[in-house]
């Protein structure tokens, strides 16, 4: 008899929630534990909802619509799609959180309704985010997040997954970012497509929850589906203490998933960290990623720390730590995106924001605007600029003939301070 081997993350949170012996390529149809969509996505998931002849929703605990994309709206035609949401909201009795609540990838694993082995899907691309947390989460279009809205249910191909193995230890001045782009230029932007990812290794144990969900949040760069992660300590007092902030208590209990021993998967990718050094992605792909050091000297006039990749607690203490008592070169501008009212808060708490707006700053509304190009810092004709987003490519930030480089909160923080790209190891 030949016998039966084990199973990834992947395939036993589709297995769970089919009631089937799910196994990569299968296809499955699924129950969901949650739905997102944001601004802009929920007007064509609207549309579509009501295009199949559904007026309700499966379950409104079980859907969010965010305003994160273009907060506060920048356009008339905007303020029309956040009219829309609002009133689907109160049709429906769907959360819809408003202008400055955030950005959706945040606040969703915020808000205590998703936990360690859920199925979740998001009308977003990095809906991937919260497979920091033990969800297998995955981004879809509107027409399918409107038939996950109104049926609670959904098909999927259980993907193949890639072991990626981070071993050693993390040198100083290196960071979560600066993983995920090593990984992101030696795979390449469609080095996992339709897989999903594992995160695994003593690195990813020492990382914070912040520092995780920024390489999660970067899977779907090289075509994955997911980029998931085991649950730990940390991730269980990462529910537990929102669960207390809030005072809402979870919405089920988590239920950690881990890989079998003997799960198969697609090709297992081992990276040593120990000889790591701070890595840049240059235009105009995320993949195009190369040491700090070979784009040392290169002029910037823009910096960017937020996003959903890295507008966390612990990314803007990186960035004020590099910057507080310096002064941003006059030959560059900084902006800064906390990624949630909460972490806004927090850091304003802790003096984060008063070091990074004395150090000439300019912080904006909690959310995506400047990331995507729809309003708040647009760079100029022909300009570099330095961000910690998660794609750089041509008029990824509101003008195709700029130039956008990735790299982590240190190493935009480094650069500020020289109107060039800057090794934060040289501070």
């Amino acid at each position: 008899m030949i016998p039966i081997a084990g199973k990834t993350i992947a395939e036993k949170v589709l297995s769970a929630h089919s009631g089937t012996d799910a196994r990569a390529g299968d296809i499955v149809v699924a129950d969901i534990d949650f739905v997102m969509s944001q601004d802009g996505t929920s007007a064509l998931a609207i549309d579509a909802m009501a295009s199949m002849g559904a007026e309700t929703v499966f379950d409104p605990e079980k859907v969010a619509m965010v305003m994160d994309h273009s907060c506060p709206s920048p356009l008339e035609g905007v303020s029309a799609i956040h009219a829309k949401m609002r009133s689907f909201g109160k049709r429906t009795g769907v959360q819809v959180y408003d202008w400055g609540r955030g950005v959706c990838h945040q606040l969703v694993p915020e808000s205590g309704r998703v936990v360690c082995g859920d199925l979740v899907v998001g009308c977003d691309s990095h809906t991937c985010t919260y497979g920091a947390l033990n969800v297998f989460s995955t981004g879809i279009g509107s027409t399918d997040g409107a038939a996950a809205m109104a049926s609670g249910r959904l098909w999927f191909k259980v993907p193949e997954t890639v072991r990626v193995v981070y071993g050693g230890s993390l040198p100083e001045g290196v960071y979560s970012k600066d993983l995920v782009l090593y990984l992101a230029g030696l795979i390449g932007v469609d080095g996992a497509t339709y897989q999903a990812l594992e995160f695994s290794g003593p690195v990813i144990d020492g990382l914070s929850v912040d520092a995780r969900m920024t390489m999660a949040n970067m899977a779907i760069e090289v075509g994955a589906k997911a980029g998931l992660m085991e649950a730990d300590a940390k991730t269980l007092s990462f529910f537990e203490e929102r669960a207390e902030r809030t005072g809402v208590p979870l919405g089920r209990p988590p239920r950690p998933v881990a890989p079998d021993a003997d799960a198969v998967y697609a090709r297992t990718v081992e990276i040593e960290v120990g000889a790591l050094g701070p890595q840049v992605a240059k235009p105009h792909a995320v993949g195009n990623v190369v040491p700090v050091g070979e784009l040392a000297g290169t002029p910037v006039a823009e910096g960017y720390v937020g996003t959903c990749t890295n507008g966390r607690l612990e990314d803007l203490a990186v960035a004020a730590d590099i910057l507080r008592g310096k002064a941003v070169h006059p030959d560059a501008r900084l902006v800064v995106a906390p990624a949630s009212r909460d972490i806004y808060l927090d850091a304003m708490a802790a003096g984060y924001i008063q070091d990074l707006v004395l150090a000439g700053a300019s912080v904006v509304t909690p959310g995506c605007g400047p990331c995507v190009g729809t309003h708040n810092g647009i760079p100029g004709d022909g300009e570099n600029v330095i961000s910690t987003a998660n794609r750089n490519f041509k008029g990824r930030m509101g003008n195709s003939n700029a130039f956008i480089y990735l790299g982590s909160p240190a190493t935009v923080a480094a650069s500020m301070l020289t109107a060039t790209i800057t090794d934060p190891r040289t501070l």
